[in-house]
């Protein structure tokens, strides 16, 4: 028997597909927020900071830290008497200096601030570790007696501010000691370590700059030197040949007078060095942002 053969037919897939139209989705708008819930601009005022100027841009959520040895000072102590009589003088010659405690009332309990550290940034969750670091430092130093040597003239890296200092004589060793302890914390937290050639010291007066010559890397904050002749200690209020920002109301100097420091040493040098200036250093402090944590050295 013969068989018709049968043919199947298959529709189009087009035919049988109907058309998809795809529409994008709609967008939600994120409400508003309150203006009760955002936080005003942060804005930089140096006239409510004696002109000074801040050299790195505030961050939120970024803390400014400083790590040093804090020395409480008694007005009534022959070394106050002694540092008040430095500033008095100094500023005989250099008045646009500004003491760090001329006021009882702004600074009812004066100290001196032996640096241990740079100047260095924290994120927030690093705030803990560090002062961690600082305590465990605390808790294995000795409180040692230090003095100081000579008084000397440096300036901040970023050239805005110069400070009369007074340079650590007896007590060096132990202070490089601390800050060659704390270098493991700051190296693990990617901040620069003190300087390789520290001339530790506490600043008693400084004074707004314009005119320096840039200050080479690695600098201990050594004073440079001037990048052409300049009157010497000749106050300005022009902005205009200055590096940096400048507040016109408040006076500039290019540098101290050059008779400054010969004087002051000649004056003050010998009685710096004996024994009744001489003062115990029994305490480290660090502070982040407005925040001060304090350990006594509690080590054998």
């Amino acid at each position: 028997m013969k068989r018709d053969s049968a043919l199947v037919a298959y529709s189009s897939s087009d035919e049988s597909e109907t058309e998809r139209v795809i529409r994008p989705a709609k967008k939600r708008k994120l409400p508003v927020l309150s203006s009760t819930l955002v936080g005003p601009a942060h804005v930089d005022d140096p006239s409510l900071h004696q002109g000074r100027i801040r050299t790195i841009p505030h961050v939120d959520g970024q803390y400014a830290t400083h790590i040093y040895a804090s020395v409480t000072l008694e007005r009534g102590s022959p070394l106050f008497k002694l540092l008040c009589q430095i500033v008095a003088s100094a500023k005989s010659m250099a008045p646009t200096l500004h003491d760090f405690w001329s006021s009882p009332k702004d600074t009812p309990q004066p100290e001196l601030h032996i640096s241990l550290s740079r100047p260095i940034y924290l994120r927030s969750h690093q705030r803990e570790d560090m002062k961690r670091a600082v305590k465990r430092l605390a808790e294995k130093t000795s409180p040692f007696t230090a003095s100081f040597a000579q008084i000397s003239e440096l300036v901040n890296e970023e050239r805005t501010r110069v400070f009369l200092a007074l340079e650590i004589g007896a007590g060096h060793h132990e202070l490089t000691t601390l800050t060659n302890i704390l270098s493991p914390a700051l190296r693990a937290i990617r901040q620069q370590e003190y300087y390789a050639a520290p001339r530790f010291h506490a600043s008693i007066a400084w004074a707004l700059l314009s005119g320096r010559a840039p200050i080479e890397q690695g600098s201990d904050n050594t004073t440079p030197e001037p990048q052409a002749p300049i009157s010497s200690g000749s106050i300005s209020s022009d902005s205009r040949n200055s590096s940096v920002p400048l507040v016109p109301e408040f006076a500039t100097i290019t540098e101290f007078p050059p008779a400054l420091l010969p004087a002051l040493n000649e004056q003050y040098g010998p009685s710096m060095t004996v024994t009744a200036k001489s003062f115990d250093i029994g305490e480290i402090s660090i502070k982040i942002g407005k925040e001060v944590s304090r350990w006594r050295l509690n080590g054998t």
